[in-house]
């Protein structure tokens, strides 16, 4: 198939895809007259990029995945380097977790020794324990209320994330 084919069966440009060939994640064939030329697999490879991108992944994370499919494995992670990759990559999120658990107590520190009379949480909910505000793929928009963290200090902002269930308990 040809590039412009493999681009809108995989959902990206053809930019995209000649910068992979050009990052040896994919390799183009080349027809008489000199168009790139991609197998059926090439799209399964594409699949596997894209993924791992959007995972937060990075194109040099990528390649073992991509290499354990040429290698014939129904899929990217059956090899030991893919799992490696993964192992890293928690790792990676797991310091950067910490980290971002530690800032957020030296906010918090100063903003109680800015303001000593404000609530964190002024309707007595953690942030991080209330599980009804993450919200995953869905429906309509919903307006966001006053920052929880300044006690209503920050105005409202139109929230664009959709909320999939519809309303959950009061909380929009």
């Amino acid at each position: 198939m040809r590039i412009g084919e493999l681009a809108e069966r995989a959902g990206v440009s053809t930019r995209a895809l000649r910068y992979y060939e050009q990052q040896g994640l994919l390799v183009a064939g080349r027809s008489s007259n000199g168009y790139r030329e991609y197998r059926e697999s090439d799209l399964r490879l594409v699949e596997e990029i894209r993924s791992l991108l959007r995972a937060g992944f990075t194109l040099e994370d990528a390649r073992p995945f991509v290499d354990c499919l040429r290698a014939g494995h129904a899929a990217g992670a059956a090899c030991p380097e893919s799992k490696a990759v993964y192992r890293r990559r928690l790792a990676e999120i797991d310091a950067d977790i910490r980290t971002l658990v530690r800032l957020r107590a030296e906010v918090a520190e100063q903003l109680a020794r800015a303001c000593p009379g404000c609530a964190l949480f002024p309707e007595g909910n953690d942030d991080h324990a209330d599980r009804r505000e993450l919200r995953h793929g869905g429906a309509r928009p919903r307006q966001a209320r006053p920052g929880r963290l300044l006690d209503r200090l920050v105005p409202p902002v139109q929230d664009d994330r959709p909320d999939p269930g519809g309303d959950r308990g009061g909380i929009q």
